[in-house]
């Protein structure tokens, strides 16, 4: 099982939109040397949305090559679509990802029905690990802790990132499930009590840029040390606020300019930070000592 800070990586880009590799190389060493558990590869706040299929093929693979083996990598696979998510899923596994984030199809609204089948077609169609991703703020699209359940009894689905910020639904989920199904917190302002409700780990937006604090709080608060992860907390509560102030990516996007890890670079529809939020973001990062 993968667990602890598990990053939801940016894909750094130019100011003309195109992807950055030499920074997004120099991210993930960043990472590694900060103790990152893992890395998720262009999910959401990767901009899986506004990048073309052989774009986000070719991002898995350059991850994947250069981590080598040292984290795992988790790629992001999911797609409104059934048979784009079962292409982009295939292809993770062909490029050596350790493991698959899929997100609930997006938009269409499927029944709870659907995205069991829905689930059960790319499990059906794919032999490599799955982690279900339910993130109803984003997708429109709720799956219940039953419907986890139903799917965590089927080949290849090893966990769920649950990102409502409910924290009753850690509980209901592991009564639904064994304990070798992994349950990870999609929210950074509820990820401490996730962890010591019994959650495995957090994927992470606040990670990107206190990559050492989050991995810290994590362990603490999986091993139950609740005083030594709430200490460390309180440092990363600002950033958990406003690396949302816009829309994410945008904060984190800027905030990691900022620490001069990355240029200046996102994607239509997404816009930069705009000027009025600067200090926000920039009084949050010093909290939590990733800035002077």
């Amino acid at each position: 099982m993968i667990q602890g800070s598990i990053v939801a990586l940016v894909t750094p880009m130019y100011e003309d939109g195109a992807v950055d590799k030499d920074s997004l190389r120099k991210l993930i060493e960043y990472h590694i040397q900060q103790g990152t558990d893992a890395l998720v590869a262009v999910g959401t706040t990767g901009e899986s949305a506004t990048l073309s299929e052989d774009e986000h093929c070719d991002i898995i693979k350059t991850i994947v090559d250069y981590v080598a083996g040292r984290i795992p990598v988790i790629a992001g696979t999911g797609a409104n679509s059934t048979t784009e998510a079962i292409t982009l899923t295939r292809k993770a596994k062909q490029v050596g990802a350790d493991a698959c984030l899929i997100v609930t199809p997006y938009y269409n609204k499927p029944t709870q029905e659907g995205l069991f089948l829905h689930y059960k077609a790319i499990s059906d169609a794919v032999d490599i690990p799955q982690i279900l991703y339910n993130v109803p703020g984003r997708t429109a699209c709720d799956m219940l802790p039953d419907t986890i359940g139903r799917l965590s009894k089927l080949a290849n689905i090893v966990g769920v990132k649950e990102a409502t910020g409910d924290l009753s639904r850690v509980q209901k989920i592991r009564d639904l499930t064994s304990e070798n199904f992994a349950i990870y917190t999609g929210d950074d302002a509820t990820s401490l009590e996730f962890c010591l409700l019994g959650g495995n780990g957090t994927i992470t937006v606040t990670g990107n840029v206190a990559p050492r604090l989050v991995h810290q709080m994590i362990v603490a608060a999986m091993s139950g040390d609740k005083n030594t992860a709430l200490a460390i907390d309180t440092k990363l509560a600002s950033l958990h606020k406003n690396l949302f102030i816009q829309s994410n990516p945008i904060p984190v996007k800027w905030a990691m300019t900022e620490m001069g890890l990355m240029n200046k670079g996102i994607r239509l529809p997404l816009t930069w930070l705009t000027d009025d939020c600067f200090t926000a973001v920039r009084n949050a990062m010093r909290e939590a000592e990733v800035i002077q």
